[in-house]
Order: C-alpha cells, then structure tokens, then sequence
C-alpha cells in the first residue's frame, strides 16, 4: 500500500528538514540525498522538497498498517514543524 500528495508551501525544505530532526530520535532517518527518508516500523515515509512544494510518499510494509491514520500523524507534524496550515489532497 502506498499514498503520495504533493504540498503546495514556501517552506518545504525547512518542514522537511526539521520533521528529519523531530523524528531521527525514533526512526532511523537518511538525508543523504534531497530525499528524506524515514523508516517507520511499519511504513517508509519519503519527504522530497521543491521551491514551491513539499512532495510525500508513505509506503506501507503490510495491508495491517492504518494508513489514513498515518497520514494524519504526517500532516500534523507537518503543520506542526512549519506552523503552517498544510492542504493536503492523498493519492
């Protein structure tokens, strides 16, 4: 299972970065490349910025993973790092 949606905001590089550094305590974080990449215990969470957008990926690893659920908890922390109300359509 998979679900994406691009994130029209100013701000992308800054949200991404700072959810990497709220989350790398938890998950196990690469930023090796302008992809940020979280690996959940049940899911991968992609974060790739753009001037004018923040594009998100979240790969479930089993049909047992809630995933509306988890793209709630995303959009939150999200909002929560650019204090920013986000608009999120999810593919």
């Amino acid at each position: 299972m998979k679900s994406s949606a691009h994130i029209a905001t100013l701000q992308a590089a800054r949200i991404a970065k700072r959810l990497s550094k709220h989350w790398e305590h938890k998950f196990p974080v690469n930023t090796a490349t302008n992809t940020i990449e979280i690996e959940m215990p049940k899911a991968q969470l992609r974060l790739s910025p753009t001037l004018s957008d923040l594009y998100v990926e979240i790969k479930a690893h089993d049909e047992s993973v809630d995933l509306v659920h988890l793209q709630q908890v995303v959009i939150n922390h999200l909002e929560r790092m650019g204090n920013e109300r986000l608009t999120t359509e999810w593919h």
